[in-house]
């Protein structure tokens, strides 16, 4: 009975060491997690603007072939032109907020002294997965916001008419999930009494260290 007693003992002791060594093994999705937590992503916004006015388009990054195929499958502007180009850093799981002043976005609006205002704001971005296990990257409280300048009906001033620039507010908010370094369209938002557009594209990718 006694030699019962210790052998089970002896079992007990060498199941729990074997456990607690286990336990302090990190598996392979713990790593990964870790890893992932030290992650720096890149985002990258793009403005575009689609118009049926006569304009030249400007040069488009090649790596946006695919988004302007299928704008111009599926919008019927003559024309388009990138008006601005934001690339910034952020740590997986952070969150990232930009206002700037940049220039006129709209063709109708073209005068230098009327700028727009912008912001650019995304509560959380990570690295996700999805339910086959690929990668993906996940932007929750994704938010653009402008005011742009809409030039209106004219008033008579000194004798002439001329033109009244006011400022008008669009924007949108949504949450998105992409694959990483693949540019999606987000949204558009009608501008103007002209019937332009601004579209809203946007990628992400894990930053080189």
């Amino acid at each position: 009975m006694k030699k019962f007693v210790i052998a089970m003992l002896f079992a007990v002791v060498c199941l729990s060491v074997n456990v607690k060594v286990q336990a302090q093994v990190p598996t392979t999705e713990q790593t990964a997690a870790r890893a992932d937590d030290e992650t720096n992503l890149e985002t990258q916004l793009y403005l575009i603007v689609g118009t049926n006015q006569e304009a030249v388009d400007a040069k488009i990054p090649t790596t946006l072939d695919p988004v302007m195929k299928q704008l111009r499958a599926t919008l019927p502007f003559k024309n388009y032109r990138l008006v601005s180009t934001l690339i910034n850093r952020v740590k997986n799981d952070g969150r990232l907020q930009l206002n700037w002043v940049g220039g006129p976005i709209t063709p109708m609006a073209s005068n230098p002294m009327t700028p727009s205002f912008s912001h650019f704001n995304i509560r959380q971005v990570r690295l996700v997965r999805n339910n086959e296990g690929q990668q993906l990257i996940q932007m929750a409280g994704f938010s653009f916001g402008a005011r742009v300048p809409i030039q209106v009906a004219g008033v008579v001033a000194s004798g002439e008419v001329k033109p009244v620039t006011n400022y008008e507010q669009t924007g949108l908010g949504t949450d998105i999930s992409m694959r990483e370094g693949e540019p999606v369209i987000v949204g558009t938002l009608n501008v103007g009494p002209s019937g332009d557009a601004i579209i809203l594209v946007v990628s992400a990718k894990r930053a080189l260290k």
